[in-house]
């Protein structure tokens, strides 16, 4: 039943769009990119705050709350071109180990910054649970990174 929607996704007629003129893909590609670094970028600024790293002027629950905008922003874009994407070879990609890790990671790095996360840079956090929260923030989104890169390769 999966197999047969994904058949039917790489038929559909975005895909046919996507697949039928050269530069569509790279250019939904770029602003997969784009929201990727925004979404990343902005978690990271966090992130490192936690950790003592920079904006120390700035309490982490405020600097959260003033780049939420942009985050939020980033992760809607990357979730809208992501799919796009995959309707182009959604049967390929989907037997991707690079991709299935990918989205392992994706799904744990959007579950834990919607949860644990958001609790990390409350004021009455303790410092060592919002560092160890930031360092798997760091990690799960890197992984993230780093699978959708090995997704050509493999």
């Amino acid at each position: 039943m999966l197999a047969e929607f994904f058949r039917w996704l790489v038929n559909s007629p975005w895909s046919h769009v996507i697949n039928g003129y050269e530069w569509i893909f790279p250019a939904i590609q770029s602003l997969h990119f784009i929201g990727f670094a925004l979404s990343i970028g902005t978690i990271a600024i966090v992130d490192l705050r936690l950790l003592g790293l920079g904006m120390r002027r700035q309490a982490p629950a405020e600097l959260a709350a003033d780049l939420a905008p942009w985050t939020l922003a980033g992760i809607a874009v990357m979730l809208i071109t992501g799919p796009l994407m995959f309707s182009t070879d959604a049967v390929a990609y989907h037997f991707n180990p690079s991709f299935q890790f990918k989205m392992l990671c994706l799904m744990l790095a959007l579950l834990f910054h919607f949860t644990l996360h958001r609790r990390a840079v409350h004021p009455d956090t303790p410092p060592i649970a919002a560092k160890l929260a930031a360092v798997t923030s760091l990690l799960l989104w890197t992984a993230v990174v780093g699978g959708g890169r090995m997704i050509a390769f493999i």
